[in-house]
């Protein structure tokens, strides 16, 4: 997964961070998590074309994660986009979706489906998983996260020992299943081994909350906000948003490998102050910044 932060402001944009989007490269998808105002300008920066987005992840209708999306439906609109773009989004996506397009006085145009996302309900089940769950905020509000599907790899040493060649064989043991080789039976679970998918969590504008836990569990890498430092606690509790030290809790106590915080306030000149109370709390902290590029 190579994932591209296009905004890392929360309600204001500033000179420096745009409004929150999140863009993730998974072999053929491309999913965007929030359009905030001017993520086309940031797509454009970030040499991300448009048609590229095959699946949208709300997390919720607040202004500042979803100003974006007219501007990138038009121009979807008028790029002849060929694909189904699927949008997902807490309970009353459909109609808000319904209430934009009329407020603009345009149709979406081209193939797409709209999923109300049910609290831990699971989205997508391909090569990636896709699992979602409600958030406290003040509005309806989700958190993801996408693991890739844990995957069976060949022993290279056991199988040349054995002499067994590339091909269809190689290919049952990866599927799981015995095979018969020169009068004996092979078991895959001395042929191959397993190698677990990557997880990438991402909590977005929550108070603390257990399904915060459940996000964050095991995962490599955890994208959470991090709107203000923890003297500024109850402003972040006024405003339904989690402090640098709760983000870093949530990580701490989830066996997290990684933890990129983002969605600062506009008070904010430098993350440095953020990063630092994270990092006393989570070593492995980091602050995004926009066009910041990770993979995992």
């Amino acid at each position: 997964m190579k994932i591209t932060f296009l905004g890392t402001s929360s309600m204001v944009p500033t000179k420096e961070r745009n409004h929150t989007s999140i863009f993730i490269k998974y072999l053929k998808e491309g999913i965007l998590v929030d359009c905030g105002e001017g993520t086309q300008r940031q797509m454009r920066h970030a040499n991300i074309r448009p048609s590229m987005i095959s699946r949208i992840l709300l997390t919720h209708w607040h202004g500042d994660h979803v100003f974006g999306l007219p501007g990138l439906i038009q121009t979807l609109n008028n790029s002849e986009y060929e694909d189904t773009l699927y949008i997902y989004g807490p309970v009353g996506t459909k109609e808000k979706l319904k209430k934009m397009t009329e407020a603009f006085d345009f149709e979406i145009g081209f193939s797409h489906k709209i999923i109300e996302a049910e609290q831990e309900g699971l989205v997508l089940d391909k090569e990636l998983v896709i699992k979602v769950y409600g958030l406290e905020h003040s509005v309806r509000s989700l958190g993801y996260f996408l693991k890739e599907k844990d995957r069976r790899r060949i022993k290279l040493d056991y199988i040349k020992k054995l002499g067994i060649p590339e091909g269809p064989l190689l290919g049952k043991l990866q599927e799981n299943k015995k095979i018969r080789w020169k009068g004996k039976t092979i078991d895959p679970k001395d042929a191959t081994y397993i190698v677990e998918g990557k997880k990438l969590s991402i909590i977005l504008d929550t108070l603390i909350c257990s399904n915060c836990d459940k996000i964050a569990k095991d995962a490599d890498l955890l994208i959470a906000e991090a709107v203000y430092v923890s003297s500024l606690q109850e402003k972040a509790m006024e405003y339904m948003h989690l402090t640098a030290k709760q983000a870093a809790l949530i990580a701490s106590r989830n066996n997290v490998n990684e933890l990129i915080l983002t969605h600062f306030s506009q008070r904010y000149k430098s993350t440095e102050e953020i990063c630092s109370e994270a990092k006393t709390y989570f070593p492995n902290t980091r602050c995004a910044y926009d066009f910041m590029n990770v993979e995992i």
